[in-house]
C-alpha cells in the first residue's frame, strides 16, 4: 500500500497550495461580508438556524411570508424594525442569508478537496493532522455563529458583544493557521539565522499588538461604540473616556462600557502604529532578506492607512463602506505582519 510522502511533490504541493490560497481568499471575504451584514443592520434577520437545508432561500410569496412572518415575532422587528414592509425586509435578509452561505461554501470548498488530497496521497502526515484541526475550528465556528445570533434573539435585538468577539477571534485565527500552512508549502523555511532573532521577537510584538487591536474592535462592533464620540484625538472635550469607570466590577467597563471600549481601541491602535513605526526603525539597517524587507515596507504603510480609515470612520458616524474598508485593512495588517514574520524564520 502506498505511503503518505514525507515531502510533496511539485505538483502536488501547487495543488494543496492553490486549494489553501482559496480557503484564506474565501475567509477573507468571509469577515468582511460579516461586517457589512452588521453595519447594515442585517444580522438578525434570519431567526432559524438550518444546517443542512438553510442553503435554499425562499423561493416564492408564500416562502418570503413565512419567513417574514416569523422575523415579525423576533425581538428586532418589534423595538427597532417595526412596520418594515417585506421589501425592506427582503434587503436585510440577503446580507444574513450570503453571510451563512458563504461559510457553508467554505466547509464544502474546504472538506471535499482536503478529502481528495487525502486518497490521492498528496498529504504529508505532518500536514493531515493540521487541516483537520482546520476543519473541526471551521465546524465550530458555525455553531458559534449561530450562538451569537441566538443572543439577539431573546429579549434585547442586540447580539453579545462577548459572542460577536468570539466569533471574530476565532476566524482570525483560523485565517491566520490556514495562511500559516499556506506560506510554509509556498516558502518553505529554510536554515534558522540566530542573528535575527531580535527582529523576529518584534515582529511577533507586532503581530500580536495588531491582533489584540482587531479583538477589542470587535467590542467596539458589539457595542455599537463607533457611533458615540465621533472626534480625534479627543473624545468630545476630553482626552480620558467621560464616565470610563462607572460600571462595577471594574472590568466591566473594559468590555461592556461604550466610552472604556472605544478608548481602548483608539490606544490599542496608536501603539499598534507606534509599534510598526518603531519596528521599521529598528530594522532599517539591520541585514535582512529582500522579502523581508519589502514585507516591512509594506507593513509601515498599511499601519498608516488603517489608522487613517479607522479617524475617517469614526470622524464620518461610521459609513457602511469606510467600516467594512476598514475591517478588510485591519485583515490585510495581519497578513502583511504574518508574512513578515515568516519571513524572518526563513534565513
Amino acid at each position: 500500500m502506498t505511503r503518505y510522502p514525507a515531502q510533496l511533490e511539485d505538483s502536488a504541493r501547487r495543488q494543496v497550495s492553490a486549494w489553501l490560497m482559496l480557503c484564506c481568499a474565501m475567509i477573507f471575504a468571509m469577515v468582511i461580508l460579516g461586517g457589512a451584514t452588521r453595519l447594515t443592520g442585517s444580522g438578525l434577520s434570519m431567526v432559524e438556524w438550518d444546517p443542512l437545508f438553510g442553503v435554499v432561500p425562499p423561493l416564492n410569496q408564500e416562502q418570503w411570508e413565512d419567513v417574514f412572518s416569523k422575523y415579525r415575532d423576533s425581538p428586532e422587528y418589534q423595538k427597532i424594525n417595526i412596520g418594515m414592509d417585506l421589501g425592506g425586509f427582503k434587503s436585510i435578509y440577503w446580507f444574513e442569508f450570503t453571510h451563512r452561505l458563504l461559510g457553508r461554501s467554505i466547509g464544502t470548498v474546504f472538506l471535499l478537496p482536503f478529502l481528495y488530497f487525502l486518497v490521492r496521497r498528496m498529504l504529508t502526515p505532518r500536514l493531515i493532522p493540521r487541516l483537520a484541526f482546520a476543519f473541526v475550528l471551521g465546524a465550530l465556528q458555525g455553531l458559534l455563529g449561530w450562538y451569537m445570533v441566538k443572543s439577539g434573539l431573546i429579549d434585547q435585538p442586540h447580539v453579545s458583544q462577548y459572542r460577536l468577539t468570539a466569533h471574530l477571534t476565532l476566524a482570525l485565527l483560523i485565517y491566520c493557521y490556514l495562511l500559516w500552512l499556506l506560506l510554509e508549502l509556498l516558502l518553505p523555511q529554510q536554515k534558522s539565522d540566530t542573528s535575527q532573532s531580535g527582529s523576529r521577537k518584534a515582529a511577533l510584538l507586532v503581530f500580536t499588538l495588531a491582533a489584540i487591536t482587531i479583538v477589542s474592535g470587535g467590542f467596539v462592533a458589539g457595542l455599537k461604540a463607533g457611533f458615540a464620540y465621533n472626534t480625534f484625538p479627543k473624545m468630545g472635550d476630553q482626552w480620558l473616556p467621560p464616565a470610563g469607570w462607572i460600571l462595577q466590577p471594574g472590568w466591566r467597563n473594559l468590555f461592556e462600557n461604550i466610552a472604556t471600549v472605544q478608548f481602548d481601541h483608539r490606544l490599542l491602535a496608536t501603539l499598534t502604529l507606534i509599534s510598526v513605526v518603531g519596528f521599521w526603525a529598528y530594522t532599517g539597517k539591520r541585514p535582512l532578506p529582500a522579502t523581508a524587507r519589502t514585507g516591512i515596507h509594506v507593513l509601515l504603510l498599511v499601519a498608516i492607512a488603517q489608522v487613517s480609515l479607522g479617524i475617517s470612520t469614526l470622524l464620518l458616524h461610521v459609513p457602511v463602506a469606510l467600516g467594512v474598508t476598514h475591517q478588510a485593512g485591519a485583515l490585510i495588517l495581519l497578513t502583511v505582519s504574518l508574512f513578515v514574520i515568516h519571513q524572518l524564520r526563513k534565513q
